[in-house]
């Protein structure tokens, strides 16, 4: 989408005209996050998430780059590589502490994008690419913290690396080969940890590529909006800089803000304590868990008991990552044309029906696999398919949704006055172009 009424990039310095001639990169900036890209003059600081997500990928790729200069992705001296990280190198061990709990704070902040998105309809039309994208870098992002909690090689890493890529024995036919190809023999050891090792270097340039894609992919209907209205004309938008540069400032302190608290004052706290125990094939830790945000994913997985034409642990394979894939099909399960869920009371409902059950899932997969929480996942991951395959798709056909504003600027000036908008005749509210 073309904003005619766009501020446009008019270099005055001689230099800067000769290199827009030559290499429009200011251009290209000025345009994508500057005053030449009009936004919703209404995004709320639930907006600010894609900024810090970037930010949190920016701090990983820094301090991964530093870690792997002192690291060896070696079986007999990857742990004492990494306490010598941790005791001798300068400042290692801030590094290594920013890199981990840097890794929960980029899920942290990539799950409350997605849950904005859900509530939102950002995977709706036109922004069906923008939401694809945004899930391919998720996946990215769970591939690679995967292979990072096995460099360390503690006692979680060797056997969540087991039991993950046993995973992919339980597939017919091609499910051995394929796990003795990923750990490069039967067990995970020096052939595993050098593929991980390599792969989680790389994946994250990967993951920034994508991110250029999903920002490009964004740029072109613009960014949607609280009210999920299309963007009319002039009035409804501001420039991104000052207005929202300022915005994503201000959320980008109380970031880095929550960080430092974590990084300082709780900086095992989201780690498991056997990870400071030395991997040992001979002793299986008494409760194998993964990483906290794969617990959900983790709670589905156990979540299958019972061989049913297939094997239980086949059905829990297909249905963890059925659980992902089907985020994929959301822009045509739910078919309302509505697309925020302020207007939406019974999808307002049922979407803090599923936080409520991803949060359950998330309990039951750190605890251990036994009774009541394996009776519980099984519920709660019951509801989580039904929920898109079922739920989503009734009450886009039978719900009938609140009456729209005219325009954003409309839903702005209502909202200052304090008045709600009226269930009969609209009123626009004119406001003079910007």
């Amino acid at each position: 989408m073309s904003f005619p009424w766009a501020n446009q990039y008019n270099p005055k310095n001689p230099f800067m005209r000769w290199m827009d001639d030559r290499l429009p990169l200011p251009r290209l900036v000025y345009n994508a996050v500057g005053a030449g890209y009009p936004v919703p003059r209404n995004l709320n600081y639930f907006w600010n998430f894609g900024v810090l997500a970037g930010a949190a990928l920016a701090i990983q790729i820094v301090t991964g780059i530093v870690l792997a200069m002192h690291y060896a992705a070696n079986a007999g001296v990857a742990f004492q590589s990494v306490e010598h990280i941790m005791r001798n190198v300068n400042g290692g061990w801030f590094l290594r502490y920013a890199h981990a709990n840097g890794a929960s704070m980029f899920f942290i902040v990539v799950y409350l994008h997605i849950f904005r998105g859900l509530y939102y309809g950002s995977y709706k039309a036109p922004r069906e690419m923008v939401w694809l994208l945004g899930l391919v870098i998720f996946l990215l992002m769970m591939a690679t913290a995967f292979m990072g909690y096995v460099l360390p090689w503690g006692q979680m890493s060797f056997w969540g690396a087991k039991v993950i890529t046993g995973l992919f024995g339980a597939i017919p036919l091609v499910g051995e080969p394929i796990q003795i190809w990923l750990l490069g023999g039967y067990a995970p050891d020096n052939a595993a940890l050098n593929r991980f090792f390599s792969l989680h270097y790389l994946l994250p340039f990967v993951i920034a590529g994508v991110i250029v894609l999903h920002i490009w992919a964004l740029h072109i209907p613009g960014s949607g909006n609280p009210t999920g209205i299309e963007v009319k004309g002039p009035q409804d938008t501001v420039p991104f800089h000052p207005y929202y540069t300022a915005k994503d400032g201000f959320g980008l302190g109380i970031f880095l803000l929550v960080f430092a608290i974590l990084l300082f004052f709780a900086p095992n706290y989201l780690g498991h304590p056997d990870n400071y125990i030395e991997a040992n094939p001979l002793s299986t830790p008494a409760h194998i868990v993964p990483e906290w945000y794969f617990w959900p994913f983790y709670a589905i997985l156990r979540a299958f008991t019972v061989d049913f034409i297939l094997p239980a642990k086949l059905w829990g394979v297909l249905a963890m990552f059925g659980s992902i894939l089907l985020l994929f099909f959301l822009p045509w399960l739910d078919k309302s044309p509505v697309r925020s869920g302020n207007f939406r009371p019974k999808f307002k409902m049922f979407f803090w029906i599923l936080v409520v059950d991803v949060l359950i899932l998330g309990y039951c997969g750190g605890a251990p696999a036994e009774e009541p929480y394996v009776m519980i996942s099984q519920v709660a991951s019951a509801y989580y398919f039904a929920h898109f395959l079922i739920i989503l798709p009734l009450i886009s056909l039978s719900e009938r949704p609140l009456p729209l504003p005219n325009s954003i600027i409309e839903a702005v000036l209502k909202g200052k006055s304090g008045s709600t908008l009226s269930t009969g005749t609209q009123t626009a509210v004119s406001a003079p172009a910007e």
